[in-house]
């Protein structure tokens, strides 16, 4: 259920709130081009800087007019585990098929603390957890040992992992039962996170390409190593791209350009440098998407 390209949604902002008709012409755009899941209100969703009722909104919206046709991971974890359990119970109430859960963020628990954490929201709910290792944002590393741990709890059923670290994503694989998804957290990992056993992807990139992203996954998931080695160098460079600045700033400056939404930030996020945009610019004329 949960494979293939699955995209980390941008949430479209216009004048300050959030584009319902945008979101939805967003939603219509993904199913139609082979994308497997749709992960709102995560990184990339910006999801700091929405007020409880928006995070609510966007996942309750995402679920609306996703129409069942595709699974929908919200994005629902937070630094206070109160909070994540009232944003992962809302989640299930409205129709979310799953919860993307990061690692709390600028308290750095200890490992006891990661998994107690997660222990906590996992009991609070009945729909399926995917955590979400980024330590690079939030400050700690979930180590393999504790994802071990968390795996003997029944909705605990994946990780997205964007570490960096293909030994750690190895040990994690070999370590954890092996129905345990491993997941790419990182689109320049996408094809080697697949040759050591992951399923797929939660992509940035998506949201420009999700016909491209979803080809490589398939071709891979059905042996094709050559064209699914072929899409992976052709997007290495947009990728690069994407993360030339902080995530999501190039990815909407992209889809502004292409005309698919407003691309308005919200501070402390703000619009790219001249030098940095026109390095994106270039990228994108060479991949043929302006």
């Amino acid at each position: 259920m949960f494979k293939g390209s699955m995209v980390a949604l941008v949430t479209p902002f216009k004048n300050g709130k959030v584009d319902e008709k945008s979101l939805e012409k967003l939603i219509e755009f993904h199913i139609k081009n082979g994308t497997s899941a749709l992960v709102p209100c995560g990184t990339t969703g910006e999801s700091p800087t929405l007020s409880y009722e928006e995070h609510d909104r966007v996942i309750e919206l995402t679920v609306k007019f996703a129409r069942r046709r595709i699974p929908v991971i919200a994005g629902t974890g937070a630094n206070s585990t109160e909070e994540a359990v009232m944003l992962t119970q809302h989640a299930e109430k409205v129709g979310a098929d799953a919860s993307l859960q990061v690692s709390p963020y600028y308290n750095r628990p200890t490992q006891k603390g990661l998994y107690l954490h997660f222990k906590a929201i996992a009991e609070s709910v009945k729909i399926p957890i995917i955590l979400y290792n980024i330590a690079s944002r939030t400050g700690v590393n979930i180590e393999p040992e504790t994802f071990v741990r968390l795996a003997e709890i029944k909705n605990i059923i994946g990780v997205k992992e964007a570490s960096g670290s293909l030994e750690q994503m190895s040990r994690i694989k070999n370590l954890c039962p092996k129905d345990f998804l491993l997941i790419s957290g990182d689109d320049a990992l996408t094809l080697p996170v697949l040759a050591i056993g992951g399923v797929g992807v939660i992509s940035v990139v998506a949201n420009i390409i999700p016909k491209d992203v979803a080809s490589m996954c398939e071709a891979f998931e059905k042996g094709d190593v050559k064209k699914a080695s072929g899409l992976h160098y052709k997007m290495l460079e947009l990728v690069k791209a994407m993360f030339i600045e902080t995530n999501p700033i190039p990815v909407k400056t992209a889809m502004g350009l292409m005309k698919m939404i407003d691309p308005e930030l919200r501070l402390p996020l703000c619009e790219m440098m001249p030098e940095n945009k026109e390095k994106l610019i270039k990228a994108m004329k060479e991949y043929g998407l302006i």
